[in-house]
């Protein structure tokens, strides 16, 4: 009977994918061309054109992801509701062809940094159902039995981002300028994920095992909005993922000058952190493979702390370790890799589908919000002590902390274990 069922199981997973596929595609499009990906990690190499073309310093030009941040933030508030009156299909499609003009329009930049930081902070406004709420969402409609592995595979897309953007960019650059590249930025949605978007953003139909789609959101189970928010477990995942995102935040600005500190060449201290995109894109896979097939909660708490590991090799390992300092930031970037992962998996089988966007955007906002405050924190600490010891230590008591709060969340959807929470009717 056993081997039955496991063949039922195995033959369950395969469909998913089978008739999913495109979904997967499309979302790993949409997380790779997104501003939080494509244009976060595209931007270092416009810094430097754009202070030659407007005497713009870089301070000032860096100040402008902290407005496109606080879009994004402000943003993932705004979604549940659009799409609860609009859908998530009408949404994503507009949205995608006002990130296409909002490009076109930073064209035509001029005069005061102003003017970037207020680009900055409307484009994630106005193309807010391109960031990754959408997408995650979407593949989680579609896929159940490989929910992780498959929210691993789209959110790949910012690793892929953060290894081909600043190439593809500084190509742009050297062969038409800034404006080229902007271009370019607008062009891959155009060409990639809204064609995508047009052609396979489709619902899957009640039953996961049926090959009926339809351009019309089905309902789902879940926990409505007002009642998510006042759960513990809620509170317990935020508690949780912020202080992992905040350590981080904070370490991925601090690895390079902590191990030049520590005696390291500054070449070789830039080539060990290079590790660490690989790193993230082998978490959130092995994350999202094992989030399918074991406890939840038991494989993000061990997955939350491998970045203590990092912590204690980077603290008692010496300049001429080197195979230590990069294992130490493999620790840290697998982490990073599994958070989003995480998040995403977890806010669907606590919660539910049916408020997802809402939820999951309050999440996000919050974690954007204040783990955003680690790196000056982080800043303060060194000017404070002279060193990035007391860093690591915080880090440490993240890597620590945030893994035993997610062990008391459990992994029992909430929806289905409260009906009556599931069923009910917050008044406005």
């Amino acid at each position: 009977m056993t081997v039955l069922q496991d063949s039922l199981a195995r033959h369950a997973r395969a469909g998913e994918f089978r008739q999913g596929w495109p979904v997967v595609v499309l979302g790993l499009a949409g997380v790779l061309t997104s501003m939080s990906a494509a244009l976060l990690y595209g931007f270092g190499t416009l810094v430097i054109p754009l202070q030659d073309a407007f005497g713009w310093s870089r301070g000032e030009l860096q100040t402008s992801i902290t407005f496109l941040f606080a879009g994004v933030a402000i943003g993932s508030q705004l979604l549940g509701g659009l799409y609860a009156r609009y859908g998530l299909r009408p949404v994503a499609v507009f949205s995608l062809v006002m990130q296409v003009l909002c490009y076109g329009a930073l064209t035509m930049l001029g005069g005061s940094v102003y003017w970037l930081y207020l680009a900055f902070f409307l484009m994630p406004l106005l193309a807010v159902g391109t960031i990754a709420i959408t997408w995650t969402q979407l593949v989680s409609l579609w896929f159940e039995r490989n929910r992780g592995m498959a929210l691993a595979i789209i959110l790949s897309g910012s690793g892929l981002a953060a290894m081909v953007m600043p190439l593809l960019l500084a190509w742009s650059i050297q062969h038409g300028g800034w404006r080229l590249a902007f271009i370019v930025l607008a062009a891959m949605p155009l060409v990639l994920t809204l064609p995508m978007a047009l052609a396979w953003l489709r619902f899957p139909a009640q039953s996961l095992t049926s090959a009926q789609t339809s351009t019309v959101q089905p309902v789902v189970d879940g926990v409505p909005f007002k009642a998510a928010i006042r759960t513990r477990v809620f509170w317990g995942c935020n508690v949780a993922l912020i202080l992992s995102v905040s350590l981080i935040v904070g370490m991925v600005t601090t690895i390079v000058p902590y191990l030049q500190d520590k005696g390291v060449p500054s070449l070789t201290a830039s080539q060990i952190f290079s590790s660490f995109g690989i790193s993230i894109i082998v978490g959130r896979l092995l994350v999202g493979y094992l989030l399918d097939r074991f406890a939840p909660h038991l494989v993000a708490a061990a997955s939350l702390c491998v970045p203590a590991i990092g912590c204690l090799l980077f603290l008692f390992s010496g300049p001429e370790s080197i195979g230590v300092l990069v294992l130490a930031t493999v620790c840290i970037g697998f982490s990073a890799g599994a958070e989003f992962d995480i998040a995403a998996f977890l806010i669907a089988r606590f919660f539910g589908l049916r408020d997802y966007a809402r939820i999951f955007g309050l999440h996000l906002g919050l974690v954007t919000v204040i783990s955003g405050l680690a790196p000056a924190m982080f800043g303060h600490l060194f000017t404070l002590f002279g060193t990035y010891d007391p860093v690591l230590f915080y880090c440490l008591a993240c890597a620590v902390i945030a893994p035993a709060v997610m062990l008391t969340l459990g992994s029992r959807p909430l929806f289905s274990e409260s009906p009556a929470l599931a069923s009910a009717e917050v008044q406005p």
